[in-house]
């Protein structure tokens, strides 16, 4: 069965069930649908590409989340990939899927597959763009996590393909699925805080990277696997370190295969900042590195004048309302108040707390609700409608990711055309929006 009808026939499954319309009997209550279950017919076959660090919680959501399989779980690291196929191997048996699971190294096998309707795509950043595009042109529905791209560029051809192919597409800024973040977006958005004006974040530092020594390719890395991990980055000696999937390091820590902090906890934080501001198709207009106009940490500026600082010093910013950033991540400074949020459910608005608790106003501007980031884009799968954070979002706040990036390596003002997309009066910093891309590795091949 081709990939649209199938979906189509997802959603009207669903749709039957809701209504209590059932199967005949004759086969396995599972099967059917029954005992709590859901039929086979109904759940999205997954192909789960990549099984680093940040893919555990997804993986375990998909193989046992009662709307989803995973069919297939692709990755180059030959030791992990037979890890992972026997964990998911032995959900399948408990659930009786069957013996339809597939690994690879070679994510086209996967998306090729008639049988799957979704990719879940956990690779390093270098990788997010071409796996994704190739899913996207063969009809499959897209989770790719953060930052969304590697260059400005390929960002807008992956909205546009994503768009065009009318399939659900989220990003996994999963930040827009927690509760504080939403309800610290919403108090600024409806203007609890008066006009703002400034916000600063927190994202932290990684160390340089590293010149390293080449190193013998151990079994589970072949060097034809090592090629296919480095796809469009140039070439480089082997390392363990380089390939290393690690919070503190590891290839976060190397330009070639992303933007560093920028794109790692910046793309959480940025997302957060253009929903608050209601910015999700547009940006800010300028880059600057620290030193600029004086300022003591890099920050970027929007065309109304709202400015956020990056890392700024535990004194930056101290007023009427308070001092410092409070530890926070977030912080978002208006004329009457400011607003301050971090993971674990923080939200509070100072110097009225109480303004935090009240319920908006009718009228008020009300975002995406969402009861989990994964869930999210099952439902919109289902339904039809879209995702809390999709295509066009994820590259609106990744290019925030490069173009500040582009602003610290370059140490001074990028100025940019948001509209168009474009850098303004520095040929330099333009060319810095694409990268070249080393053969035969090119998007969608």
């Amino acid at each position: 069965m081709k990939n649209i009808s199938r979906r189509n026939f997802i959603s009207k499954a669903a749709g039957a069930a809701a209504a209590g319309v059932f199967l005949p009997t004759l086969i396995p209550s599972s099967a059917l649908g029954k005992a709590g279950t859901v039929a086979p017919s109904n759940r999205i076959n997954v192909a789960f590409i990549g099984h680093g660090m940040q893919s555990g919680g997804h993986r375990g959501d998909m193989a046992r989340n009662p709307r989803t399989q995973i069919l297939s779980v692709c990755d180059v690291k030959l030791d992990v990939l037979d890890r992972v196929y026997g964990e998911v191997e032995r959900i399948n048996k408990d659930r009786g899927i069957g013996n339809s699971l597939q690994k690879t190294i070679h994510y086209q096998e996967a998306l090729d597959r008639d049988d799957i309707d979704a990719a879940f795509i956990v690779t390093p950043d270098h990788w997010h763009v071409a796996i994704s595009l190739y899913a996207i042109l063969r009809g499959k529905h897209v989770y790719c996590e953060k930052p969304l791209t590697l260059t400005v560029r390929e960002g807008r051809i992956l909205s546009d393909a994503a768009k065009k192919a009318n399939i659900r597409f989220q990003t996994g800024s999963q930040q827009r699925s927690e509760y504080c973040f939403r309800k610290a977006a919403e108090l600024v958005r409806n203007g609890v805080i008066g006009k703002l004006k400034e916000v600063y974040i927190s994202i932290g530092n990684f160390p340089p990277p590293l010149e390293l020594p080449e190193m013998p390719f151990p079994e589970w890395m072949p060097k034809e696997n090592y090629d296919l991990w480095l796809g469009p980055t140039p070439w480089r000696p082997f390392h363990t370190e380089r390939i290393k999937g690690d919070y503190g390091g590891g290839w976060r820590r190397f330009w070639e295969y992303g933007a560093r902090k920028e794109g790692d906890w910046g793309a959480h934080h940025f997302d957060i900042v253009q929903w608050a501001k209601g910015m999700d198709h547009s940006g800010p207009v300028k880059f600057c590195p620290a030193g600029t106009d004086g300022v003591p940490c890099r920050f970027y500026q929007y065309a109304d004048g709202t400015t956020v600082y990056i890392n700024p010093p535990g004194d930056m910013g101290k007023g009427k309302w308070g001092g410092g950033t409070r530890g926070e991540a977030i912080r978002f400074v208006g004329e009457s108040g400011e607003v301050l949020t971090n993971r674990g459910n923080v939200c509070k608005v100072v110097p009225d707390a109480a303004l935090g608790r009240q319920a908006l106003k009718p009228g008020s501007t009300q975002l995406h609700p969402s009861m989990g980031h994964r869930q999210d884009w099952i439902d919109a799968i289902i339904t039809g409608r879209d995702t809390i954070c999709n295509a066009e979002i994820g590259h609106r706040t990744a290019s925030i990711c490069h173009l500040s990036s582009i602003a610290l390596r370059l140490n001074r003002t990028v100025n940019w055309d948001p509209k168009k997309e474009q850098v303004i009066g520095d040929d330099q910093a333009a060319s810095m929006l694409d990268r070249p891309r080393r053969a035969p590795y090119f998007l969608g091949a």
